[in-house]
């Protein structure tokens, strides 16, 4: 009688980094790239025409329109703002509203609700945002310290402007690294609001902080009953915002708040009742896919564009360049985004990878990998906020920090573009792939299991 040898234990599944989403997760990431890309070649054009009217012979109607204060009388309540001011804390608390929804629906229902899949983006967020903030600080304290207080300005990346540069330089990029680019930048903008929160917060008045939890919790109890009365949500948004920048706390930070009160998840209708009115949050997507689906053309069409058509113009006119560019600040800035952002993210990773024993998805090498942290040093929306903050709008140390943030933005997109446009063939081909549908149903066969196929 012979004896079988026992197979030996495969042990554990590798651990695949970037693997693909779900289905409706990708087709949820397709809607999200295609508006963020219309938004990031308008936010393009804003700073373009920002740049040219501020450097034109017309440059002081520029200056005068940005410094227009549209209501003399808000004083009292802080709000006694110009253009520039209400585009940086009024439509961009739109921006954050978005970006509460899409981070609650990433922890409710997205890829971060499982922390396997959440781990990867949030070290890669922590790594590349601290970096940078590491190589600010070393550059501006080794020339004496001055403009260490903006330290967090670098840290940040661009969502909208990142993917507008992916849009032409690459578009057939594997599934798992366009999602793990969105997902970082999310997880990216929940740590920025962390640090204009708790780092650039002036003259905090506690109470006014406490009163505005109170238009934030109704509007918590009409979205959680499914109640989308514009006429009732909108003027708590507002009064939200109101109380939130009366507080000392930026404006903003109201609308990431209002955003997370927002339910994720269809709410079921009552046994034997009738079905629930679409677009209140039952059956099928909840209340927060709705209401991103509303906002988000708004935001990324509309005020993430106008901020930077009063965020990005900077007269050059009569500058010394060579000054400008040896600017410990501008160096500091510049070095962050392009180096700390890469490296920050790259190294972050692969550490992880490391002590994990993960592997890369078979369709990504870790040369696509440095594209897409390169292409993470595009900062733009939420460095420019955090240089205002830091250093007071339109102060000379913000106007040299507009140029840093532009300058280190065209270098990380142009390193990007260079690895990127060499794998674009590659991209070609695995695209072709995904889309192969032979049973017809809609579903292309890659996101099937073989029993399904």
């Amino acid at each position: 009688m012979t004896s079988r040898t026992p197979p030996s234990d495969p042990g554990p599944p590798k651990i695949r980094l970037f693997s693909r989403s779900s289905w409706p997760e990708a087709r949820h990431l397709a809607d999200v790239l295609h508006t963020e890309t219309v938004g990031g070649a308008l936010l393009l054009l804003g700073a373009v025409l920002a740049l040219l009217w501020a450097n034109s012979p017309w440059s002081d109607s520029y200056t005068r329109l940005g410094g227009w204060v549209p209501w003399p009388g808000g004083a009292p309540w802080h709000l006694d703002l110009d253009v520039a001011a209400w585009t940086a804390g009024g439509l961009l608390a739109v921006f954050f509203f978005v970006v509460g929804l899409e981070l609650k629906r990433e922890f409710v229902a997205g890829d971060l609700r499982d922390p396997r899949r959440a781990v990867v983006p949030v070290v890669a967020a922590l790594g590349g945002m601290l970096l940078p903030a590491l190589i600010y600080a070393g550059v501006v304290l080794s020339a004496g310290g001055e403009g260490l207080r903006g330290w967090a300005i670098p840290t940040a990346t661009d969502i909208a402007f990142a993917l507008a540069v992916l849009a032409v330089v690459s578009s057939h990029l594997p599934h798992g690294l366009r999602a793990f680019l969105l997902t970082l930048a999310v997880v990216d903008d929940l740590f920025a609001i962390t640090i204009i929160a708790v780092f650039y917060t002036a003259d905090f008045q506690p109470v006014a902080l406490l009163a505005a939890l109170v238009p934030i919790g109704l509007f918590a109890l009409l979205v959680q009953r499914g109640r989308t009365w514009w006429w009732a949500l909108v003027p708590l948004a507002i009064a939200a915002w109101t109380l939130m920048h009366a507080s000392g706390v930026h404006a903003t930070v109201a609308g990431v708040l209002l955003g997370f009160t927002v339910p994720v998840l269809a709410r079921r209708p009552a046994a034997g009742g009738p079905p629930a009115p679409e677009g209140t949050g039952t059956g099928g997507d909840g209340l927060a896919a709705h209401l991103e689906h509303r906002w988000r053309p708004v935001s990324a069409g509309v005020a993430v564009p106008i901020f930077a058509l009063f965020a990005a113009g900077v007269t050059l006119r009569g500058t010394d360049l060579g000054d400008l560019l040896t600017d410990p600040v501008v160096i500091a800035v510049v070095a962050g985004l392009v180096f700390g952002k890469s490296i920050g993210i790259l190294g972050s990773t692969y550490l992880l990878a490391t002590f994990t024993h993960a592997e890369l998805d078979e369709d990504i090498s870790w040369s696509d990998l440095l594209g897409i942290a390169l292409l993470a040093g595009v900062g733009f929306t939420v460095s420019l906020l955090i240089g205002g903050l830091a250093f007071g709008a339109g102060s000379a140390t913000d106007n040299r920090v507009k140029v840093a943030v532009l300058l280190g933005s065209v270098i990380s997109a142009g390193l990007a573009a260079m690895v990127l446009v060499r794998r674009n063939a590659v991209y070609r081909r695995v695209a072709q792939r995904e889309r192969r549908d032979a049973d017809g149903d809609g579903v292309p066969d890659i996101y099937q299991r073989p029993s399904e196929r």
